[in-house]
């Protein structure tokens, strides 16, 4: 272990000492070092693309996993599909793939399940420990068969933010394909309640909360973010300058 631990710091050292010359350039000091490009640039470079977010003990689940955002669409649509136990309800994939897709919940429930205990940090500063079950995102997307010029997936939700305005996130491919990455349908052993996203919330483990979008509706794919919502990858990125890579 002590040898291993010595390899990765010496990587990692010349993983920096090649950036310090980089970082010489003032362009590429401003776009690397900005907060987000850093982030993202530490989590894609020191740690391999598969590493897992920590996972925690069934004893230290959070007594009550509070909302985040929004407790309750509350739109005539939702309230529509929720009237009859989200019977009615189907998740799309479409966008740049080969075979789009129209899933119903009775179908995620009978697909090959993940379950993992992770936390959940919101960017208010709290944080709380839930156990989650749902679908790897992966063999979903392998289904609808990528095109090539994928780059992201944007996840359009059913909340209109009581504005008007859909709540919609997106993520890389590296993020899509991670292990931990999973459509939840479940909290804690039981179906997601409305406040915590029912029918079916993402779960991207490596990245805050405000990424972990709720009340699902569609998965599109894309090669690029610039014609979705105000161009920059997320409901609040395009509202309050939040960081489109949220890594932690």
């Amino acid at each position: 272990m002590i040898l291993n631990r010595r390899h990765l710091l010496l990587g990692a050292t010349a993983t920096l000492a090649g950036c310090d010359r980089l970082a010489g350039n003032e362009r590429f000091r401003e776009a690397l070092f900005s907060a987000e490009n850093f982030h993202k640039w530490a989590q894609r470079t020191l740690m391999t693309r598969d590493a897992m977010a920590r996972e925690f003990r069934p004893d230290q689940i959070s007594p009550r996993f509070r909302a985040n955002g929004t407790a309750n669409p509350n739109t005539p649509e939702y309230k529509a599909i929720w009237r009859t136990g989200f019977a009615d309800w189907r998740l799309r994939v479409d966008g740049r793939v080969a075979r789009p897709l129209s899933l119903s919940l009775a179908h995620l429930h009978a697909l090959p399940h993940r379950e993992q205990i992770t936390r959940h940090d919101c960017v208010e500063g709290w944080s709380a420990i839930g156990k989650w079950r749902g679908v790897p995102l992966r063999p979903i997307m392998e289904a609808a068969r990528l095109n090539d010029r994928a780059r992201y997936l944007v996840f359009h939700c059913a909340d209109d933010m009581g504005g008007g305005s859909a709540y919609y996130e997106s993520i890389d491919m590296v993020d899509a394909f991670h292990p931990q990455t999973i459509l939840a349908y479940a909290l804690n052993d039981r179906p997601l309640s409305v406040a915590n996203g029912a029918p079916l919330r993402l779960r991207v483990e490596r990245q805050l909360g405000y990424k972990q979008a709720k009340y699902l509706m569609r998965i599109e794919a894309v090669d690029s973010l610039s014609a979705i919502g105000g161009g920059k990858g997320g409901f609040w990125e395009d509202h309050a300058g939040y960081d489109w890579y949220a890594g932690i």
